[in-house]
């Protein structure tokens, strides 16, 4: 038997005072997105099987994939391709899970970031880019409004 390919993953654990169906949306909805997430928008039916992708304001597609589980508001997993960027786009796909646990007056956020390769340029650009987002995606939904610099897309990206 052959060993399988170790992998780069990212895991990120948050505490939101919320409830799961707020953050649920929070994650999936355009008008919530684009406020924490670089005025970036998601665009899916939302169901398993089917397509998703993240568009930059400019109109270009920024990551896309398939959502492989979708229980609202649990769980989400999805594959996860970046689109802009060469060297990131030929490591393939990704995958990424959302899941969510009420607890008490919070909603535990663990979101697990994963790419079989070694390496993954990709892993490494999401470790500097998912702190950021959840923390403001956090602050939107705690305190009404997302932390200074995280609605606008970055210049010369």
């Amino acid at each position: 038997m052959t060993p399988a390919a170790p992998n780069s993953k990212f895991v990120y654990v948050t505490y939101i005072r919320t409830s799961p169906e707020k953050l649920w949306a929070a994650l999936i909805e355009p008008e919530f997105t684009r406020k924490y997430w670089g005025n970036t928008h998601q665009v899916s039916e939302w169901k398993r099987g089917a397509d998703w992708k993240i568009m930059i304001p400019d109109g270009r597609t920024g990551d896309s994939g398939k959502i492989v589980e979708f229980d609202p508001p649990r769980r989400m997993v999805l594959t996860w391709r970046n689109e802009f960027v060469p060297d990131m786009k030929a490591e393939g796909h990704s995958t990424l899970i959302y899941e969510l646990e009420k607890m008490n007056d919070t909603v535990k956020l663990t979101l697990i970031h994963e790419m079989p390769v070694e390496g993954s340029k990709l892993i490494g650009a999401v470790s500097e880019g998912w702190p950021h987002i959840l923390a403001s995606l956090k602050t939107l939904l705690e305190t009404g409004a997302p932390l200074p610099g995280t609605s606008d897309w970055p210049e010369g990206h």
